[in-house]
């Protein structure tokens, strides 16, 4: 496989990559066939999985607007991904003209990408750094040069959560992060859960299995898991819902069955 110019010589470009892999689904171009071959694969068990990405980028667009309309104006996107259209720092610095924004990933395509992405803006930057490591992001210079942890600041965990397992210990790892943040701050989440999919279980497990045969697996929280990730939190009306109804923009009617797949919130921390 020839490699790209813009594939950073780090990467093994033979295994999959959950960050590419969800660029393919939003049609993006920065993925490989193998990412391309695995997504297809989860497809066959849950063709609507494009259809949940979207509704995930909706949800994240959403609660960035208003996080900035109450007045934040210092965003921490973990787990950020790929940049694609209207991403985190493209909406808050639109709703608030100097915003600041920090992308953390350990995918090395998606730092690379938001690298590039970013050149010339001052008011955003990316780090290389891993959920898990919360102290790590947290000390991180790029991440003190724009973010003030005094001040109220959005975190976002939006589609990360369930890629790490308990074993890992998410629940101790945003606790940490809470517990940096100032009073005011908001905590954005979406999950994945078998709850809410359009499919009988044992067919969507197929999808998840997908992901575990390419080590990356995925971890199906119910609603009351991930209510846990809230605590010390007051969570926003209209609580922890399914994505496509977190202050939708559109009639939910109107959407995808698939749309209404897992979990999103966003809290408050008093």
């Amino acid at each position: 496989m020839e490699r790209p110019a813009w594939a950073p010589r780090s990467i093994d470009i033979s295994m999959p990559s959950v960050a590419r892999m969800y660029d393919y689904y939003l049609g993006g171009s920065h993925n490989f066939e193998v990412d391309r071959e695995a997504a297809r694969r989860a497809m066959e068990f849950m063709p609507g999985l494009p259809k949940v990405m979207q509704a995930n980028r909706a949800f994240m667009r959403r609660a960035v607007r208003h996080a900035a309309g109450a007045g934040i104006t210092q965003f921490l996107d973990i787990g950020s991904g790929i940049p694609t259209f209207g991403n985190v720092h493209e909406i808050a610095q639109e709703a608030s003209p100097g915003a600041r924004v920090v992308y953390v990933d350990h995918d090395p395509v998606a730092v690379a990408h938001s690298q590039a992405v970013l050149e010339g803006n001052d008011d955003a930057d990316v780090v290389a750094a891993d959920l898990r490591k919360p102290r790590e992001i947290l000390a991180s210079p790029r991440v003190e040069r724009l973010i003030d942890l005094n001040r109220p600041v959005a975190l976002l965990l939006v589609a990360i959560l369930h890629f790490v397992e308990d074993t890992d210990d998410p629940y101790g790892a945003v606790a940490e992060l809470r517990d940096a943040l100032a009073p005011g701050s908001v905590l954005v989440v979406s999950h994945a859960s078998y709850e809410g999919i359009p499919l009988e279980q044992e067919r969507a497990e197929g999808a998840v299995d997908v992901y575990k045969d390419i080590r990356n697996p995925l971890i199906m929280r119910s609603r009351d898991e991930i209510a846990r990730f809230f605590e010390g939190y007051d969570m926003l009306e209209p609580g922890l819902v399914p994505m496509a109804t977190w202050r939708p923009d559109t009639a939910p009617e109107d959407e995808d069955p698939y749309a209404f797949s897992g979990f999103a919130g966003v809290g408050t921390k008093a």
